[in-house]
């Protein structure tokens, strides 16, 4: 159950020859153009682009190969501000986005720059994050607005989106066709990261390198010992380091690891991941047993 909304029946698994297809999810409020983009990938008006907002009322999956490549790309209704969603067909079309958001490997959120950034629009980035899904981001409509409006939008983005800065941005127009052949590579470039093989040796030496750089803080009357680091997952990419007294690692030091593996392994447009696990000391539990 989503937001008191009874569950939905699932959406059908991938087909097997789809399995490595990316899966690209468009996400954004009512017209900001989200089907004009996709139309315009395509080349054809597959799918109904109307003024007026939520025309889009459930997630309709369109393949689509580009220069050899092939996807699968996502259209979604927009999400509406909550005081907004009243019928039952609304609360179905937030809960298909969601859904899309948590089934796709690449997120592109659709802002419109003729629109003041909202607490909706940061929410709905905020759910991408939590769901580790890699993203571009995409503001739609940019031509036609002069310096002053553009620079109002970059430094509304910069205060409403900081968290962010780990994707790539474009200023486009759907209608126009302008800039989508760099959304595409940044996709790509995303969906790359998102799904890569990272071997053990060089987790493990990178953890190593960004310890003796940066050692964790003490923890009480321990210091966490750190001792090998291995891949537990991708979609987001998931970092799991074993050893010692590692619950007492900060908030900030986590984040200070997830940053030097993103940045040593090149991956751009996806968030990273590090889990702690803790292995048991054998020492404390032979004190335990001699009191």
């Amino acid at each position: 159950m989503l937001g008191g909304l009874p569950a939905e029946e699932e959406e059908e698994a991938p087909a097997p020859e789809d399995k490595d297809v990316p899966r690209i999810a468009v996400i954004g409020r009512p017209n900001v153009g989200k089907s004009t983009l996709i139309n315009s990938l395509l080349g054809e008006s597959r799918l109904i682009a109307f003024d007026q907002p939520g025309t889009t009322r459930d997630s309709i999956r369109v393949p689509f190969e580009r220069r050899g490549k092939r996807y699968i790309l996502i259209d979604t209704a927009g999400v509406r501000r909550k005081g907004r969603v009243f019928e039952a067909i609304e609360k179905f079309s937030v809960v298909k986005t969601l859904q899309a958001i948590e089934q796709s490997n690449v997120v592109v959120l659709v802002l419109d720059a003729r629109l003041e950034i909202s607490d909706q629009d940061a929410h709905l980035a905020g759910y991408i994050v939590e769901q580790g899904r890699a993203l571009v981001i995409a503001v739609n409509k940019w031509d036609g607005l002069d310096e002053y409006q553009r620079e109002l939008i970059r430094g509304q983005m910069e205060r409403k989106l900081s968290f962010l800065s780990f994707a790539r941005t474009h200023f486009i127009s759907a209608l126009e066709g302008k800039g989508l052949g760099a959304v595409l590579a940044s996709v790509d470039e995303a969906y790359k990261s998102a799904m890569a093989k990272l071997p053990t040796p060089k987790l493990t030496r990178v953890m190593m390198d960004a310890v003796a750089k940066q050692p964790p803080p003490r923890g009480g009357q321990s210091r966490p010992k750190l001792r090998y680091a291995h891949q537990g997952g991708s979609n987001p990419p998931i970092i799991v380091i074993h050893g010692t007294a590692l619950e007492h690692v900060p908030g900030s030091y986590r984040r200070y690891l997830e940053g030097t593996f993103s940045q040593h392994f090149g991956l751009k447009g996806t968030p990273l991941r590090v889990e702690f696990r803790t292995a048991r000391n054998p020492y404390v539990e032979t004190k335990g047993k001699r009191k």
